[in-house]
């Protein structure tokens, strides 16, 4: 449903739609996105932003991205919001061409390390993995203000995530959402959900940056044992969730006095994001459904 045209079409003519992204969606705009932003700050919520997109295929399209992530950051810098932002690659023409790709990110992350920003590159499915990771190298070579996701479900994440150790980069670990086959994913959740535990230990013992981002209690609790057991401060890590989804669990960790950051999307091309989050569980379908009902 997420790729139909049609469902899409007739998603827009109902006149819930909107609102009912909004539980999920800050927003079209960036004044939108920075008064959310706002107000998950005064809530004790860090905060990263988000500009939804999918991949493009013109220079032209990657170009005027890059300039509004590039907006992004003087609107940050001039607003109440503390917030960091979060890319895609394909965004920025990696499917275009790899330097022309790097280029735009080197712009960005350039900008918000002068304005004292963090810029984190999100992770896509399997056949970017690599070419990601190399431009994310490149780049944090000559600005410490970036860094990456790594995804548990992939059977090469140890290996990426002992050079990123080595390197002391921010690493943001989430289990991984694309559909991969067995040779390149495990596929069986207790595999996925043992190497994100792993992942995590390592990360903890090779004292880097890390965000733990999940909405899974088991991994929550997990991570929260190890911290403890391993006399990790509670504020040298932090863990991320997005906007709108387990908002109880995420009161209920701030209020225990963990960081916990919301990732905050907003654009215009919110429907794919939106149907995405419908799929995932079936509390999202009864909010939707509420809305429709005017409950």
């Amino acid at each position: 449903m997420s790729e139909s045209d049609r469902v899409r079409r007739l998603l827009f003519k109902l006149p819930y739609s909107r609102s009912a992204a909004s539980r999920f969606v800050a927003g079209d705009g960036h004044d939108d996105a920075l008064a959310v932003a706002a107000e998950l700050n005064r809530q004790g919520f860090r905060v990263t932003l988000d500009l939804l997109g999918e991949s493009v295929s013109e220079r032209s399209e990657a170009e005027a991205a890059a300039a509004e992530y590039a907006d992004s950051l003087e609107l940050i810098e001039q607003s109440s919001a503390s917030t960091t932002i979060s890319l895609k690659l394909t965004q920025l023409g990696l499917d275009i061409d790899t330097e022309f790709c790097a280029d735009n990110l080197k712009r960005i992350v350039g900008r918000a390390d002068e304005l004292g920003n963090f810029v984190r590159i999100d992770m896509e499915d399997s056949a970017y993995t690599e070419r990601t990771l190399q431009i994310f190298y490149e780049v944090f070579q000559e600005h410490g203000n970036v860094g990456i996701v790594i995804q548990s479900y992939l059977r090469r994440s140890e290996a990426d995530v002992s050079r990123l150790i080595e390197l002391g980069a921010s690493v943001r670990l989430c289990k991984g959402a694309y559909k991969e086959p067995s040779s390149v994913a495990f596929q069986d959740r207790a595999e996925v959900d043992a190497s994100y535990v792993r992942l995590m230990k390592m990360l903890f013992d090779g004292g880097v940056p890390t965000a733990i981002a999940t909405h899974d209690e088991r991994m929550i609790e997990a991570t929260r044992d190890y911290a403890g057991s391993s006399g990790i401060p509670q504020d040298a890590y932090e863990f991320q969730m997005l906007y709108g989804v387990r908002r109880r669990l995420q009161r209920e960790l701030a209020a225990d006095g963990l960081p916990v950051r919301i990732y905050l999307p907003y654009g215009s091309q919110w429907y794919s994001y939106f149907m995405r989050r419908m799929a995932e569980r079936p509390a999202n379908l009864l909010f939707v459904l509420r809305a429709a009902l005017g409950d």
